[in-house]
């Protein structure tokens, strides 16, 4: 059945609900968390059993002494601004969190007052809903293609890619040895080392990678890790390197507005962009905000 197929159902079994009844059922379709069972797979089940362990490997932030480029930069914001993995906490964790007081949503203007403000928070993974989205809605079918992950962190794309994609290899790059580390951890763990695979490596030593690569995915991948002439040089090489024509670029948020923050100019004749349909349902706990800032590229 297919999605009209589908809709024209649900529209005639609406007719024929009392309609004294019928807010109760739209009010059940809101808000009850009994439609997404069927959203929730073996795939979800995995991703959630590698969040768990990485849990239980890191701090509630997930943030490491090791990196203090990002501690630097999340303190130089203009808001106070915590790290909160979207990979590891769904809102719902967030909130318990914030109700058990190992995390809050909110900081003081005065200290002693009662006056408060929102942090920010900010997240340096996809979400499962996001990787979900990521695979099934927004990349082709990678049969017999290389994808690679440029800051690839915990790893949660290249196990997203796993459970989700036919890819033949998914490579990810990770400047920081302690994630490195946690990466292999649970490729060995949960058995996917037959095509994933993570180098220590920064991604400008990695021309020839990047010429073969025919997916490139990058989730605020320079900003709070490299210096800005640091992120230019990054930027340079990848525009140089990634070209083979028909190869996809994956960028949250946009290039534009990567490039800008940066002044640099977007080069013409590199790729295009690609329209994405956002307006798909991926389950209670999917942010729609966050589906909107990934954005997909080819290169021409």
């Amino acid at each position: 059945m297919d999605f009209s197929e589908a809709k024209l159902k649900l529209q005639q079994l609406l007719n024929n609900v009392t309609p004294s009844e019928l807010p109760k059922l739209l009010e059940w379709m809101r808000n009850s968390g009994e439609l997404d069972q069927p959203l929730f797979d073996n795939n979800k089940a995995m991703l959630r059993s590698i969040a768990d362990d990485l849990k239980a490997m890191l701090p509630v932030d997930a943030m490491l002494p090791s990196e203090t480029t990002a501690h630097l930069k999340m303190q130089q914001r203009a808001r106070p601004t915590v790290h909160v993995d979207s990979f590891l906490y769904s809102d719902e964790q967030v909130d318990s969190l914030c109700e058990e007081g190992t995390m809050s949503r909110n900081y003081c203007l005065s200290c002693g007052s009662i006056r408060t403000a929102p942090l920010d928070f900010i997240s340096h993974s996809f979400s499962a809903s996001e990787l979900q989205f990521l695979f099934q809605n927004v990349l082709p079918d990678l049969t017999g293609r290389t994808l690679v992950d440029v800051g690839s962190r915990l790893g949660a794309v290249l196990y997203g890619g796993y459970l989700y994609s036919s890819a033949s290899q998914l490579l990810g790059l990770e400047l920081n040895k302690d994630f490195v580390r946690l990466q292999n951890e649970i490729l060995q763990k949960y058995r996917l080392t037959d095509r994933v695979q993570v180098l220590h490596a920064d991604v400008c030593t990695q021309d020839v990678l990047l010429q073969s690569a025919d997916v490139l995915v990058m989730n605020n991948v320079f900003e709070y890790f490299m210096e800005s002439s640091e992120q230019v040089r990054s930027w340079k090489f990848i525009m140089q390197n990634f070209r083979r024509p028909g190869s996809l670029l994956v960028s949250v948020p946009s290039l534009q507005e990567s490039l800008n923050a940066l002044q640099m100019p977007f080069q013409p004749g590199w790729v295009e962009e690609i329209p994405l349909v956002y307006d798909i349902y991926l389950g209670r706990d999917a942010d729609p905000d966050a589906i909107k800032q990934i954005h997909l590229y080819r290169v021409t």
